[in-house]
This record gives structure tokens, sequence and C-alpha cells, in this order.
């Protein structure tokens, strides 16, 4: 079988106007960066936006294992799937990160014969985004340390300073720093710390914004420090805003692209789920919604992290109300959450795989309290075996999810009809009631227990003291009314790792709650996560290569 990169090399692309032809874009709308590449612009949105929605799909997936559930790759190819059904199907997808890429997954543009294209530009530079908001990100900190050494007018307390310097590399050496060393000349010193770009609230802000006017706005409302009397001191206050607005102004419009077979995608935005909110930009999908008849999109790691804040944080903020889920699992992860070694998942285990099943039997329950139609697909391999797959559908049915099995790794588009026609045959006879998980009104620590019970089936949750105060400064700020966005790990249920399947009778502990005042959710911080990845022992970056006439390898 070849790499994901040899395919992707292999394909013949359509120039970007063409593609965008499919859609009916004019070529006055496209604003382009190079021949496969494109910008949608603001013009575009005036002449489409009474238009009517299209059917919104989310792809989300059980808890990620070494095994690998293929969810981006499921999602691009059951869009290429609806398209070969000849249903006018949009794609929308976030933006790889350069940390991951170089570090542990390699690329991220899906996978096999289900890819998007360029693959190689996508999963590198892009369309400069992601450079866009690392800079926007640090000329805020820039500003905030010049005003501290230029006279201190706001009063900003160094010691409270909440706002992180960011890059988009996985680089466990920035997380805590000492920074303004060297004398007078060369700033106030205090401890400083890095995040990776795609943490950092102006991403979530980039991804939640209307507009360029609701952009400025929320990059103004962005909270940096605290007062020696404890007030909240923000972009707006430093006089930040309207230059980091200036960084952004071409990065906030779309980018298209296509699938291997030439069908338009939009990918737009990056924020990991396990440390952010996980989605594509609500510019991005709502276009995607007037453009075409079908919109499938995706949200990070697993269903307890990327559905549910797509659902109770996305869809509560842009009013996007999904018409279905598609939940991918495999028979493999099954046989890993029921306890089956990693070098053992080829073999049949019936046994396993009905152990296992617990973690996707919570999935399923969790979606289900959304009130949208659940199709379950097993993406496949070929060590799966008949029984395995007999008892997951049965059990998938009982439950009252629809069942298809998925082959788009192996055969694109023809490997996803069986998907693609019962997802269809789904949204015609059962009807999504979309409903919210918790309503706005209620306290944030209700909303933070709600979801670790509901969710997660934690048993107990427990605040740290620091949380605590938190939850208090929540109050005195009056900004209980927003939703909560927790960071914690994408392996398991619960806030540790190596609780794998469906834990029971389990405590998880709120370490720190922080406030994302222009994003406008509070971000929970549970167990030991980072929002720093650092890379592996053998990153991937050890893998990538260019020969001398430019050709990558090594990507995935």
């Amino acid at each position: 079988m070849k790499s994901d990169i040899q395919i992707a090399q292999e394909c013949k692309m359509m120039p970007i106007k063409d593609v965008a032809k499919k859609l009916n874009i004019s070529e006055d709308y496209l604003e382009n960066y190079g021949k496969y590449k494109a910008k949608l612009s603001e013009e575009l949105f005036n002449e489409v936006k009474n238009n009517k929605d299209a059917k919104l799909v989310l792809v989300t997936a059980i808890n990620p294992t070494p095994a690998g559930e293929g969810k981006t790759t499921t999602t691009i190819g059951l869009s290429q799937a609806l398209n070969k059904l000849n249903k006018k199907t949009m794609v929308v997808l976030r933006e790889p990160s350069l940390g991951p890429c170089f570090g542990v997954k390699g690329g991220a543009a899906g996978g096999g014969y289900a890819q998007v294209v360029p693959m190689e530009d996508i999963n590198l530079h892009f369309t400069g985004d992601i450079h866009a908001i690392t800079t926007a990100n640090n000329l805020l900190s820039a500003m905030l340390d010049n005003h501290i050494h230029q006279g201190n007018e706001l009063n900003i307390d160094p010691r409270t300073v909440v706002w992180k310097r960011a890059l988009d590399m996985n680089d466990r050496a920035l997380r805590n720093n000492i920074i303004g060393l060297g004398g007078k000349a060369n700033g106030v010193p205090r401890e400083d710390h890095f995040q990776i770009t795609v943490a950092s609230e102006i991403m979530a802000i980039f991804c939640l914004a209307s507009d360029i006017k609701d952009l400025k706005e929320r990059l103004s409302k962005i909270i940096v420090a605290y007062t020696y009397d404890n007030k909240p001191v923000t972009a707006g206050d430093l006089g930040a805003a309207g230059a980091m607005t200036a960084l952004l102004k071409d990065a906030i419009k779309p980018n298209l692209v296509q699938t291997l077979d030439n069908n338009p995608a939009i990918i737009h935005g990056g924020p990991f789920a396990n440390i952010a909110h996980g989605c594509n930009s609500v510019r991005a999908t709502k276009l995607a919604l007037k453009l075409a008849d079908y919109v499938v999109t995706e949200a990070g790691f697993g269903a307890d992290l990327g559905a549910e804040k797509f659902f109770d944080i996305k869809c509560r903020k842009a009013g996007l109300k999904p018409d279905a889920v598609v939940l991918v699992a495999t028979v493999r992860a099954l046989k890993y959450n029921g306890g089956v070694p990693k070098t053992e998942l080829s073999t049949e285990n019936v046994e396993a795989v009905k152990k296992g099943f617990a973690n996707l039997e919570k999935h399923i329950e969790n979606l289900m309290q959304y009130k949208v139609p659940v199709v379950v697909t097993l993406n496949n391999f070929i060590t799966d075996t008949d029984a395995e797959v007999e008892f997951i559908k049965n059990k998938c049915e009982e439950m009252g999810a629809t069942f298809a099995i998925s082959k788009v790794w192996e055969k694109g588009a023809e490997g996803g009809i069986e998907l693609a026609e019962k997802l269809l045959e789904t949204l015609e006879t059962k009807k999504s009631n979309f409903t919210l998980l918790y309503p706005d009104e209620m306290p944030v620590k209700e909303k933070i227990e709600t979801v670790c019970n509901k969710i997660y089936g934690a048993k107990t949750v427990n605040f740290s003291g620091q949380a605590l105060k938190s939850l208090a400064t929540i109050e005195e700020l009056n900004m209980n009314n927003l939703p909560v966005c927790i960071a914690k790990t994408q392996y398991s249920l619960s806030d540790n790792p190596k609780l794998l399947g469906k834990p029971v009778d389990f405590e998880v502990t709120v370490k720190d709650i922080t406030i994302s005042a222009g994003a406008g959710f509070v971000v929970v911080l549970l167990g030991d996560i980072m929002t720093m990845p650092g890379l592996p022992k053998k990153p991937a970056a050890l893998s990538i290569d260019v020969d001398e006439n430019g050709k990558i390898t090594g990507l995935f």
C-alpha cells in the first residue's frame, strides 16, 4: 500500500477556480494562493447569505487509541461518497498544527484514498493563518510587557499576568520561563509561559468570530492581567485590538481546497479539542451551509471532548443545529479498550470487543443526550472478523443507533457508499431535536459538574483551592453565564489517561479555571493536561525530508 503522501502527490489536482465552479462560485470571489488554494472573499458571504441552509453532519469518535480510529479520514471519505451519490456536499475541516505534524501524528489531512490536497501545503504553512494567529498573540504579549516597562499607567501587577506567548510547535522547554533579565533596559523581570498556538485564546476567537467587527470586539475583551487592586486588564485597555485585527484580516477568510476526487473542501482554524474547543471556524461552517446541500464537519479527539464542545460551545454561540452525528470506531480500538495489547489487536477476540464496547456505548449514550440521530461507523481493517463486526452492529442497533461499515481509507468514495446511504436514510427518517446539555444561566461550577457527571461519568468533582478562587473571580466579574471548555486527556473519559473503556466511580480534579472573555467561555483544567505539548522520543520530524527537486517525503 502506498503512503498517504504518495497517494496525495499522485492526485491530478484541478485548478482551484474550477473546483469553485462546482459550487457556482465566481473567480471574482477567490483570492488565490497559487493554483490549488484560495481564500473565499467577504463579498461571497454577502452573495449567498439568503441561500437555504444545508444539512449539517458532525463526525466524531470514541476515545483515541494507539491503534488509530481514522476520524478525519472518515469525514473526508463520507463527503466524497455523498458527492459520488450526486449529493452536493462540502467537507469542512480544521487546519493542521505544525506541533503534532512534527511530533507524534505526522500529517493531518486524512489518509489513504480519503484526503484533502495539496496535502503538503495544508500540513505545513498553508495560507499562513496559524502564523498570523501566532503573531497577533505575541504582539499582545509584547505590548503588555512594553506597557509595564514604560511606566505601567494601568497599574498592572506583573505577578498576575495570565496571557501567555505562543508558538505553533511542541516545545516543552518553553512551558515556564523568566523574561526581562539583563538589566533595566530589557524590561521588567517576571515569570512567563508559552502555549502552542492552537491553544491560544486568539485561535478560539478566530474560530468563533462572525466577521471582522466581531473579531475586533472579541480581541479587545481578552483579559491579560490584573491590577494591584485585582481589576482585570484587557487587550482593549492596552490599545492592542486594532493592530491584532489588522494581522488577522486576511486569515479570517476561509480557505478553499479539494479532496482527492476534486470536490470542494474548506479548511479553516485549528484549535485542539483536548486543550481548546476543537472545531473549525464558525465562518467556514456557515459559509459551507449556504454553498452546499450537505455539510460534513468534524470535532477533535473523542466525543467526550470534541463533540461536547461542538454542541455546547460552537453550536450555542453560532446558533447551529446539527442534523446527525457520525460516531467513528474500530474493532481494533474496542479490543484495546477491552484490555488487549497493541501487538495482539489483529487476532480475533470477541470477548475483548464485548468488554471494550463499553467505551463506544458511553459515547452513544452521551450523543443521544443532545437528541441528535446517531450513525455509528466502523472504520474497516482487513483483520476485522465477521463475529466481531456482527456483535458491534447488533449492540449499536439495540441502542437505537444506525450502523454502517466504512472502507474509505482503502477505496475512497466507493468505500463510503454504505455509510453515505445509511446517513441519508437517517436524515430522512429521524428528526434532530438538538438540545444543549446545560442552560446559560447555570453557574459555572454546576456546568463543570454537569459535563463531568453526564458526559465523562465521574462520580465526584473535586475543586482545588486555586479553582475555587477562580470561581469567585468569575462570580465577581458576572461571567457565570459563560459555557465551559474543559481541558483534559483525550485518551480516557476520565482525567486519567490510563483509565480505558468506561470507568465508573472515579473522581476528577479541577486544578484551575481561566477566563477566555474574548472567546466567550471559561477554560477548565483537569488532571495533568498541558497547553504546550512536548515532542516524543522519536518525533515524526525525523522522517520528514525534501529532495533536490523540492519533493517532500515522510509527512505521513
